[in-house]
């Protein structure tokens, strides 16, 4: 028996894929994928590499979806830009496949010393002693952290915090239908400081505002990160942009595994009117084409979904129409990225996260990981410093340059030493394509099988069996499209990876009899 595990965590989950051939024979089956992100790109790989025809199709000239990086002339030099830092959590077992198919060390990442969060006038947070194994981590945190201070914990609500410890996925995911985020913090009566700082922000970063955010994702996401695995809190992020470690090699990946990569093009439209085939209208700058091939992964933000499920002709079943159709987005969320003219104090952490501050929701300093950012700053002797604002509300204008003023006024209560700065260059990017996981029942929400064997759906706001969020839910959704069609044409799958998908102590669900 094998004891290989993709971390540390020796209770990590394999989840073994259907058995089958390892290479097609014949004429092989053909797939579209839909979308160039972190999904479309599983799914891609693993058809390939079992000798599946593959078009990917991507309307950005980059891989990588969200999490793409693309170049911008700054002052006469070229530098880059993304929509944000995000966080590579070692808990992400089926994102790091990927990526290892093209860094088998997974060189490309960095680990960050800290996750640091902090309140406006009051305290902050750290993560960066605390042990990784639960749990001793929730125990140690709640010891250590001011978030939690000895004379508020009494009021407590215990049922609701043990709920925590107490979950079996996936049905954990449908105890909490109807219940916001915020309704069970209300529930759980934290102090308020760790009701800010321990979970709100966690939620703010699914790109939604707790009252919006579903609860069950809230309490899978706190055992995903932190009570349900031994990999810890604290992350890695790529030393470089994006596409040049990533994705760009993913590029080339797929096509030396013969995939025929179509950047700068989108699906247009699909349609399920033949009986075996789908035929796959495709757009490009200079014309359109049509594609015949034998299943469609459709891998694309919810709201292109949507559109090319709604316009699809062909018979089928009306019921996954129906839950494609009843998704929705999350608010707008904004990102500004800022050349300084100078440095910002040298014990500034990478990232971090902060509260009260605004609509400022965490601050990062690119230079402290990111290879082109700091060749940039060495060169110039100044920082590169960028700010998110998840969740906008509705009534503010995304246009208006205030915006931009408050986030800029926010950071220097952070860092003071900004406030005398002067800005050589900004980039400025707002977006409202992310998925709202809501408060609408589970099962209702759309899954990688659809009613039509032919098409299949992956991306983070597509729902799986398991605690995964955000990038891996990505990556998770896209092996399991490809390991469906693959299961359906005799073809071995791919294994995939998790952390448990219970509670790591099971007396808890004893100690949680005598509060009924």
């Amino acid at each position: 028996m094998s004891t290989w595990f993709p971390g540390r965590d020796r209770r990590a989950v394999r989840h073994p894929a259907r058995p089958g051939a390892a290479r097609t024979t014949g004429t092989p089956h053909r797939v579209l994928v839909a979308g160039g992100g972190i999904a479309g790109i599983a799914a891609a790989v693993g058809l390939a590499e079992r000798g599946v025809e593959v078009t990917l199709v991507e309307p950005h000239d980059q891989l990588g979806g969200r999490v793409r990086s693309w170049p911008v002339e700054q002052d006469g030099e070229q530098v880059t830009m993304s929509r944000g830092f995000h966080a590579f959590f070692r808990q992400y077992y089926n994102l790091r496949s990927l990526l290892r198919r093209v860094d088998p060390d997974l060189d490309g990442l960095t680990p960050v010393p800290d996750y640091p969060l902090v309140m406006a006038g009051g305290h902050g947070d750290s993560f960066a002693t605390i042990p990784r194994t639960p749990p001793l981590n929730l125990a140690a945190f709640v010891a250590r952290s001011p978030s939690f201070p000895l004379r508020d914990l009494v009021r407590v609500n215990v049922p609701a915090a043990l709920e925590l410890l107490d979950v079996d996925f996936p049905a954990t995911f449908s105890h909490y239908d109807g219940e916001s985020a915020a309704q069970f913090l209300d529930r759980l009566r934290f102090p308020g400081g760790a009701r800010h700082l321990a979970l709100e922000v966690f939620a703010r970063s699914f790109f939604a505002h707790p009252t919006q955010f579903s609860a069950g994702e809230l309490v899978g996401m706190f055992h995903t990160y932190f009570v349900g695995s031994s990999e810890g809190l604290l992350f890695d992020v790529p030393t470089d942009d994006y596409d040049t470690v990533f994705w760009a090699p993913l590029r080339r990946y797929l096509q030396g595994c013969g995939v025929r990569v179509l950047t700068g093009s989108r699906v247009e439209s699909i349609d399920l009117s033949t009986a075996q085939e789908v035929t796959v209208r495709v757009e490009d700058v200079d014309a359109g084409r049509d594609l015949v091939v034998d299943a469609v992964v459709l891998a694309t933000d919810l709201g292109t979904t949507r559109r090319l499920v709604a316009d699809a002709p062909g018979p089928g079943d009306q019921a996954w129409r129906h839950r494609i159709a009843s998704t929705s987005n999350a608010p707008r969320f904004a990102v500004l990225r800022l050349w300084f003219d100078r440095l910002v104090n040298p014990e500034r952490p990478a990232f971090l996260g902060t509260s009260g501050y605004g609509l400022l929701d965490n601050i990062t300093v690119l230079e402290r990981f990111e290879e082109g950012a700091a060749r940039w700053s060495h060169e110039h002797k100044s920082s590169v410093v960028e700010l998110h604002a998840y969740a906008l509300p509705d009534t503010v204008d995304p246009d208006d340059i205030e915006l931009q003023s408050q986030l800029r006024a926010r950071l220097g209560l952070v860092y003071p030493e900004t406030l005398e700065a002067k800005v050589v260059s900004s980039q400025w990017v707002v977006e409202n394509d992310c998925p709202l996981i809501d408060t609408s029942p589970w099962v209702d929400r759309p899954e990688v099988i659809t009613g039509d064997p032919r098409v299949l759906l992956a991306g983070d706001g597509i729902r799986c069996d398991y605690p995964v969020a955000l990038m891996e839910r990505a990556a998770t959704t896209g092996w399991l499209a490809a390991n469906d069609l693959l299961g359906q044409w005799g073809l071995a799958g791919h294994d995939l990876w998790t952390v448990p998908m219970k509670g790591r102590v099971a007396a808890i669900r004893r100690v949680r009899k005598l509060f009924r």
